[in-house]
C-alpha cells in the first residue's frame, strides 16, 4: 500500500503569474534559469508551476533575478492549509 503524501503550499501559481506578467514563455524562463547556472528542463519548471516538484533554493533566488522581485512576491495570498479551519 502506498502512502500519498499531503501536499504542502504551492508557490506555483504565484511563479506563474510572474512569468505570465513578464510575458515570458516556460522555455525563455528555462533559458534564463539555464543561463544562470541551474540545469533544468521545461518539464520540471512546468511541474513547478503545477505545484509537483519541490522547488530548490538556488532555483527561487534564479526566478527572483529573472523577475526582478523580491522574495515575498512569491508568498503572496498563500495560506497554510493545515491551518484553515
Amino acid at each position: 500500500m502506498m502512502q500519498k503524501i499531503k501536499q504542502d503550499i504551492s508557490l506555483g501559481n504565484n511563479i506563474r503569474t510572474l512569468r505570465k506578467q513578464s510575458h515570458l514563455t516556460q522555455e525563455q524562463i528555462v533559458a534564463r534559469m539555464q543561463l544562470q547556472g541551474i540545469e533544468i528542463s521545461r518539464s520540471s519548471y512546468s511541474q513547478i508551476e503545477c505545484g509537483t516538484y519541490n522547488i530548490r533554493v538556488s532555483e527561487l533566488i534564479a526566478l527572483a533575478n529573472i523577475f526582478n522581485v523580491d522574495f515575498n512576491a512569491f508568498f503572496v495570498n498563500l495560506q497554510n492549509k493545515n491551518t484553515q479551519q
